[in-house]
């Protein structure tokens, strides 16, 4: 298991303009080849947005897009012409295939904050696709088929443990509050990258969010 805490992101976006990046993975200007992925995830970016601030169109190709909202609301906008407001506690999969555009904007009044989650798919071609579950549980993971992973949502009170899947790889991102996974204290922002995970439990310090990609090997 390799942690890597919320002070060592790379900081990224355009604070002048609202956007403020912490990204986890290499990303842009901040080239690591020793962290370009781990599995199928090749980006896990928390983003703050200020009222009215956002992503202009941009392109995607060859990326599952999987977003979280952790305050505030997104707006979506691509060239599937899908158009979505994106609450706390939904999760967003974008399928950008052989290509999409999209916009990502604050509309709303208040400051907006979310993860978002890149994954390498095992084919890229295709057309694009989308799809929103909304609220989704704790015992309900979402599937990523396209890159042979599972999102899953964990909420726990202090006190609470909770079992977390086997698999190759197992990334725990701390949305909120603190856990203790192994002998390691995690808070928001901070990560674990486990390898051959097996017999894991995520304990809840404080009140907590956890999300957890369960991915296959290569």
């Amino acid at each position: 298991m390799h942690v890597r805490r919320a002070a060592e992101r790379y900081p990224g976006g355009d604070p002048a303009a609202g956007i403020e990046s912490r990204h986890a993975f290499s990303f842009g200007p901040h080239y690591d080849p020793d962290n370009l992925r781990f599995g199928a995830l090749i980006a896990c970016n928390e983003e703050r947005l200020a009222p009215g601030a956002g992503f202009d169109e941009h392109p995607h190709s060859h990326t599952e897009i999987v977003t979280w909202v952790v305050e505030g609301e997104l707006t979506h906008r691509d060239s599937t012409g899908r158009e979505t407001v994106v609450r706390p506690g939904d999760v967003q999969h974008l399928s950008a295939a052989a290509g999409v555009r999209h916009v990502e904007r604050n509309d709303g009044p208040v400051p907006l904050t979310f993860v978002q989650m890149w994954l390498t798919p095992r084919d890229p071609a295709g057309d694009p696709s989308y799809d929103i579950v909304r609220g989704i549980a704790d015992s309900t993971p979402y599937a990523v088929p396209e890159a042979a992973a599972m999102l899953h949502v964990r909420r726990l009170a202090p006190g609470e443990r909770t079992a977390l899947p086997d698999g190759a790889y197992l990334y725990v991102h701390v949305v909120r509050g603190e856990i203790r996974l192994a002998d390691e204290a995690l808070t928001p922002g901070d990560a674990a990258r486990v390898t051959d995970a097996e017999d894991l439990e995520a304990v809840g310090v404080t009140s907590a969010e956890v999300l957890v990609w369960e991915m296959a090997g290569s």
